[in-house]
């Protein structure tokens, strides 16, 4: 499209009008080019008409005139910019349909994760997750292949860039786990006294009949007669009742569906052994290049299974940022193991977030302690403002049916009413035969024990330690808290922040104000990091150096996409740096124009 409009001003011909579709299939860059080519061509340029369609079926026509040249300059730079502006707002469809079925402040703040697997993946069904709420669409790199998952992103890619949505991507490494084979791809449903085999040897072909491979060297080492083998965070119980060489004959003594690569933990006397998972790297040598081909595809966050300590989170944060200094990338901690909770908060303050993997945790923990180490993580994610994520088995019944069960409801409405940054499906999602419902049921509980707990008053404001440790950053602490206070009391529809990658966004969201943040930036690639925090709304904006220009352009954009009315109240701040410094550290309580 915009090749021709540039070779169209370049020969000086007259153009028919060329359909615009802002916010859809074009690209920052692409107008970019354009405008550049444009502004060239100026003093060349004798006559000349564009014309767009405006909301879909209108037209602006823009003449330009040789003899003012001065003034057709100055009104193409307003029009392309306007144009860029639109085409990178993102989200659109998502935010607007929830505005439209429940109003702007009771639009959901509990963002949603989906891990993306067979039954998910074609770009019809991803189309129907972002339809459903998806905002982070999870890879596992612990099943499929490169090519499955490049696929994937090119589809989701695809989906932001035709449809309007925003869908961030966080990869998830397959980390330290002693884990079983593939399976060839098969589930298969134990039955009590079973008889199976768990061996080290690697086979050419197909495996023999009742055996499964192990990916743990030391495994028939580490285990002795009477130990109990835990699949899958106890989805499957084994017993070992012998050993032949690198095999362990296992006899089933709790029941259940296996799947493929299904982690496993190993216990003696009621205790979880550790000669398993410490001898294995947290990285292994396959999750190092699963990273470099995630950096390479342009992910927006990459999670690290199995994290032990803090000194892991730092090497992959150095390591990312070196191999990609031109975009950010969020490093996402799992604490999912006994080793992590020694060096907890260590863990989180260095990490860009965390994730609460509950199930491979409640192997190697007593199940009685999951729910205290889960709040206690979800506490300290909240006072060092650090996202937090708590994932599985959130309604794993929906693997099999179509409605979840009523214990899991009631699960998922708790983490709603602590206010956890995000939920994630796993296999409800991945590969279970319900999907876009399992996906419904937390879309519709976020919304109602949300719009409940604001209703009743359910959530006290929390006493939040002060992080900042320099007087700038302490002045936008002390201002986020304020704008949230002033939000909340006024009763204002929405909170505004301008940033180019600071934390007013997130000190804003640490707060949990009773009404959405509209958290402008004319950073693509810092929206997809502020797409994982509760509450906001991140939305591409070319900033002015003006404040009442920003205002107006924030306003103008949200009154377009129907997310805001004239007349709506808002608290707007600011972040931006010194060149803005008429909009720094500031407070203004405004009417939408």
């Amino acid at each position: 499209m915009h090749q021709a409009m540039r070779s169209g001003f370049d020969s000086l011909s007259l153009m028919k009008p060329v359909p615009y579709r802002a916010g859809l299939a074009t690209t920052t860059s692409q107008l970019g080019n354009f405008r550049v080519s444009c502004l060239s061509r100026m003093k060349n340029c004798s006559s000349h008409a564009l014309s767009f369609p405006e909301d879909r079926n209108k037209h602006l026509q823009f003449v330009c005139y040789a003899k003012e040249k001065k003034h057709m300059k100055e009104d193409l730079v307003k029009l392309v910019d306007g144009l860029e502006q639109d085409a990178s707002s993102g989200n659109e469809p998502l935010y607007q349909q929830e505005v439209r079925e429940t109003g702007l402040r009771n639009t959901r703040r509990t963002k949603l994760v989906c891990t993306i697997g067979p039954a998910c993946c074609s770009p019809v069904q991803l189309e129907m997750m972002a339809d459903g709420g998806m905002n982070v669409a999870r890879l596992n790199m612990c099943h499929g292949t490169k090519e499955w998952h490049a696929q994937v992103i090119e589809n989701l890619r695809k989906l932001n860039a035709e449809k309007g949505y925003d869908i961030t991507i966080m990869m998830d490494t397959e980390g330290s786990e002693v884990h079983m084979g593939d399976l060839s791809g098969e589930t298969f449903k134990i039955e009590d006294g079973d008889r199976w085999i768990f061996t080290v040897r690697k086979f050419e072909g197909t495996l023999p009949a009742q055996t499964f491979h192990v990916n743990y060297e030391g495994f028939a080492e580490d285990v002795i007669i009477g130990d109990e083998l835990v699949v899958d965070g106890g989805m499957v119980r084994f017993e070992v009742i012998e050993k032949i060489g690198p095999d362990v004959h296992c006899k089933c003594i709790d029941p259940g569906l296996l799947l493929p690569r299904a982690n496993l933990t190993f216990w003696r006397a009621g205790k979880v052994i550790r000669e398993g998972s410490s001898m294995l790297p947290t990285l292994s040598s396959k999750d190092w290049l699963d990273i470099d081909f995630g950096i390479e595809k342009k992910v927006d966050f990459i999670a690290i299974s199995f994290v032990r300590t803090a000194e892991v989170v730092k090497h992959l944060k150095t390591y990312v940022a070196a191999r990609s200094p031109q975009r950010t990338i969020g490093v996402i901690a799992k604490i999912e193991s006994r080793e992590s909770l020694k060096d907890l908060e260590n863990i989180i303050r260095v990490s860009d977030g965390v994730v609460v993997g509950r199930s491979d945790l409640g192997a190697q923990i007593p199940l009685e302690q999951v729910p205290s180490v889960q709040q206690e993580v979800v506490h300290l994610c909240r006072q060092l403002n650090k996202a937090v994520i708590v994932a599985s088995q959130l309604v794993e019944s929906m693997i099999e049916y179509p409605t979840p069960t009523r214990a899991e409801v009631a699960d998922v409405s708790e983490l709603v009413r602590e206010q956890v940054d995000a939920l994630m499906l796993s296999g409800e999602s991945a590969m279970g035969h319900f999907p876009g419902k399992a996906l419904g049921v937390l879309r519709t509980v976020s919304l109602r024990m949300e719009r409940w707990c604001r209703e009743e008053s359910v959530e006290k404001p929390r006493q939040l330690k002060q992080l900042a440790n320099t007087l700038p950053s302490q002045i936008s602490e002390e201002i986020c808290n304020a704008a949230t206070f002033m939000a909340n009391k006024l009763q204002a529809e929405a909170i505004f922040v301008y940033t180019k990658g600071g934390d007013m966004p997130s000190l804003l969201s640490r707060n949990r104000p009773d009404c959405p943040i509209f958290a402008f930036t004319d950073s693509r690639d810092f929206r997809k990091i502020l797409n994982m925090r509760w509450g906001v709304i991140p939305i591409t904006l070319r900033f002015s150096e003006y404040t009442e220009e920003n205002l107006e352009n924030a306003s103008t954009l949200l009154k377009k996409q129907g997310l805001m009315k004239a007349g709506d109240l808002i608290v707007a701040v600011s972040d931006l740096p010194p060149n803005h410094s008429n909009m720094l550290q500031s407070i203004q309580i405004r009417r939408v124009p």
